[in-house]
């Protein structure tokens, strides 16, 4: 199949990136970094989650962030919501899309939320169901699809089951998550090959960790697929926390660079986006994980 004409990236690093960052950063500075995201075109940013603070301290903050944001017309502004608890706090705040969150591994679901992937997926449900009949859109993330910490490789019989559950309960989307970043080109193939035969391509998104850097290699597999939505992360915000020093989200100029050079659209000015970067990284005092922002900065210097 030909490449995508255009691909649409989910920018995830305001939520998962800083979620998994060590520091805890003001509302005011990820209320900049998601304007200055949407300043560089970025049209799908991840403003936050509605989880205990209490487990994720970095995002006890969302209902105000999303106070404080002038939302632009045409950006979706998606939330994670665990439970139906995290969705009444979300309808609260006004939101127009909500998360959810599976895995693919019986052993990273247990030790994440105490439960069964099929408990999850019951949990999930009236989730689904509530936001929907309040006309909001819903996107699922199926984690671990391409191995888990705890399991090593996971069946792909168990990645297309979740992958196929979320689409039923209505999920817009679901994006198909290498968790640990051990995943190579024809796996990552292989992988959404088998849950494109459950659920329809147009409905599914990638989303991968550049642990061991595949990241870019594997969403290329991907794009060569078909798949037009990509989930990033602007300077590769966050760690992986099951690999100790290991980067990360594939970084947002990376990716809007390997588009660039495919001809691809995607809307985005890839200078601006590494000037979002920067920021952020001033922000949380660290440097970028992006190859292609830390070129960009010495060819300025």
């Amino acid at each position: 199949m030909a490449l995508p004409k255009s691909v649409e990236l989910v920018e995830v690093g305001p939520r998962d990136g800083l979620q998994n960052e060590p520091r805890s950063l003001p509302a005011a500075v990820k209320v900049e970094l998601i304007e200055r995201l949407t300043g560089a075109g970025c049209k799908v940013v991840e403003a936050g989650a509605f989880v205990s603070p209490r487990w994720v301290p970095q995002m006890a903050d969302t209902a105000e962030v999303l106070a404080a944001l002038k939302r632009r017309p045409g950006v979706r502004y998606p939330v994670l919501v665990p439970n139906l608890k995290g969705l009444e706090r979300a309808l609260a705040a006004g939101v127009e899309e909500i998360a959810v969150f599976g895995a693919a591994s019986e052993t990273f679901t247990q030790r994440n939320i105490n439960c069964s992937i099929a408990e999850s997926l019951e949990r999930f449900r009236p989730v689904c169901a509530e936001a929907r009949a309040a006309g909001l859109r819903v996107r699922g993330y199926v984690s671990c699809v391409l191995g888990c910490p705890y399991e090593g490789e996971v069946p792909l019989a168990q990645v297309v089951e979740v992958a196929a559950a979320l689409d039923a309960m209505g999920c817009a989307e679901v994006s198909l998550g290498d968790t640990i970043g051990i995943g190579t080109p024809l796996k990552a193939r292989a992988m959404v090959e088998a849950v494109a035969a459950a659920v329809p391509l147009e409905r599914l998104a990638v989303h991968f960790h550049d642990t061991y850097g595949q990241a870019l290699a594997n969403i290329l597999a991907c794009l060569e697929l078909g798949v037009a939505t990509v989930d990033t992360a602007v300077a590769g915000l966050g760690g992986c926390p099951y690999a100790k020093g290991a980067s990360g989200n594939v970084a947002s100029e990376d990716v809007v660079y390997l588009l660039n050079g495919l001809g691809i659209e995607t809307g985005i000015d890839l200078e601006r986006l590494a000037a979002a970067g920067a920021f952020i990284c001033r922000a949380l005092d660290r440097p970028p994980s992006s190859k292609v922002a830390l070129a960009l900065a010495g060819r300025a210097a």
